[in-house]
């Protein structure tokens, strides 16, 4: 096995510890999501032993889905589990994530799939390298992906400066005379730039995260950018966690109950959400 470089090997850390933290002995239904800390789950989830023969593994994209299968596990698509389902766990990584455990997602373009297999789970586990940790979002990833209906995408792109993004653009695919790239929707991304995002601290401390000036607080904007016409999915994973949505008579939440992070000297920090 070719030797890793020290990120990659920081992921396989992470992944390693976050199963073996998180996976449920008896797992009926786990999501597995996308982007290429996930192998390293789903390595780690073979490398624990346990019988996975009656678990369902329910992907969040094409490319997870193909990793499952070729993990020799069995693969069943979201929209194909019994009614009233609900999985035990979902792994999945991130662009970035801030001190209060919201997320950026979308880097991949399969952000709406991720975010409803996240909302179908108990528990929602992140999965990263130490990059990826920052204080608040927007700091080291400069853009907020959102999935767009490709008639619409001309017209949530006036709504998103209008808000204070700079720059907003629909994303190419990776040969630019392809044109723009479709997500497993068959929708565009548009990939929308905003200062720095507020927690609800710096709100309660004084700041105003109402957008002026396109400074937002990392809620508000993601609720602002959903209610644009055409917009299926913001790529910002926020609110509730599993547990607190759980009591609250739902079932799942966007935000994970603990981000697990490998670091550059080998080790694995954890940090988890507040209760």
């Amino acid at each position: 096995m070719a030797t890793l470089s020290p990120v990659e090997a920081a992921k396989r850390a992470a992944a390693k510890v976050a199963v073996e933290n998180h996976y449920p002995k008896d797992a009926r239904f786990v999501g597995i999501g996308s982007g290429t800390t996930i192998v390293y789950v789903v390595e780690a989830i073979k490398e624990l032993g346990v019988d996975t023969s009656r678990t369902k593994y329910v992907p969040t994209g094409f490319q997870s889905k193909q990793l499952i299968i070729n993990a020799g596990l069995t693969a069943v698509e979201f929209d194909a589990l019994p009614e009233g389902t609900v999985l035990d766990v979902a792994f999945d990584g991130a662009d970035e994530v801030d001190d209060d455990l919201n997320l950026i997602k979308g880097g991949g373009a399969c952000l709406f799939q991720e975010k409803i297999v996240a909302l179908q789970a108990k528990q929602f586990i992140c999965v990263a390298d130490s990059r990826k940790l920052q204080s608040r979002l927007l700091t080291g990833w400069k853009y907020i992906p959102i999935e767009v209906a490709p008639i619409a995408a001309r017209r949530v792109l006036t709504k998103l400066k209008e808000m204070g993004s700079i720059n907003p653009a629909i994303r190419l695919a990776a040969a630019p005379k392809e044109g723009p790239l479709k997500t497993d929707q068959d929708f565009f991304i548009i990939d929308a730039p905003f200062p720095q995002l507020l927690l609800p601290a710096d709100v309660a401390a004084g700041k105003d995260g109402s957008g002026k000036a396109g400074v937002w607080e990392v809620n508000a904007l993601s609720q602002a950018i959903k209610q644009i016409a055409g917009v299926l999915e913001v790529g910002i994973f926020s609110g509730l966690t599993g547990p607190q949505a759980q009591a609250a008579g739902g079932i799942g939440g966007q935000r994970p109950v603990a981000a697990y992070f490998g670091m550059p000297d080998g080790s694995v920090t954890v940090r988890k959400a507040a209760a």
